[in-house]
């Protein structure tokens, strides 16, 4: 299940929230082992939230240590508009067509309720199943565009031979304090 609000932000809040994570966000690029192999992620990586949280996917750990003020203006207004609890942000930074993300959940059991997704930059076709036999839906996701997601939704960003520039995802999502 989910819900797409393709102008969450107007094209002007966009672009300035895409120039400012561009230029203020550390960005990381995480390496993981899947099936025995050391893996390099296919895009770049960033965390904020409440301090203390820790969200762990693919067997890293990710802590937060705060909020920068843009960021929790944004994260406030994804609750309030739309009654979703959110304490922490998961952002991608995909650089071009090359960079991509496979099949998965944000089933992990320290997470709780749907995840807001926010898209900056590039459009970019989205992948959605609800289950493993499902059809597959597929969606562009725009710039300004939030995408709510159930947290048993199988998606994907696959990659794309298209000539794309950068885009930006920003990922609200709930922690469980444990």
């Amino acid at each position: 299940m989910y819900r797409y609000i393709p102008e969450y932000l107007d094209r002007s809040q966009a672009d300035e929230l895409l120039a400012w994570v561009a230029a203020e966000v550390v960005w990381q690029q995480e390496k993981y082992w899947i099936y025995g192999r050391r893996i390099t992620a296919p895009r770049l990586v960033a965390w904020y939230g409440d301090p203390g949280l820790s969200y762990c996917y693919s067997g890293m750990m990710h802590r937060s240590t705060g909020w920068p003020e843009v960021l929790a203006l944004l994260c406030a207004g994804v609750k309030k508009n739309f009654s979703l609890e959110s304490n922490f942000v998961l952002l991608n930074r995909y650089r071009d067509g090359s960079d991509s993300m496979g099949w998965h959940k944000d089933d992990e059991s320290e997470l709780s309720g749907p995840v807001a997704s926010l898209s900056l930059g590039a459009t970019r076709r989205f992948h959605m199943r609800e289950g493993q036999n499902a059809s597959t839906q597929k969606i562009d996701l725009e710039h300004g565009s939030l995408l709510i997601l159930d947290r048993q939704t199988s998606h994907a960003l696959p990659k794309t031979k298209r000539k794309l520039k950068e885009r930006i995802n920003l990922t609200f999502r709930h922690v469980v304090d444990a």
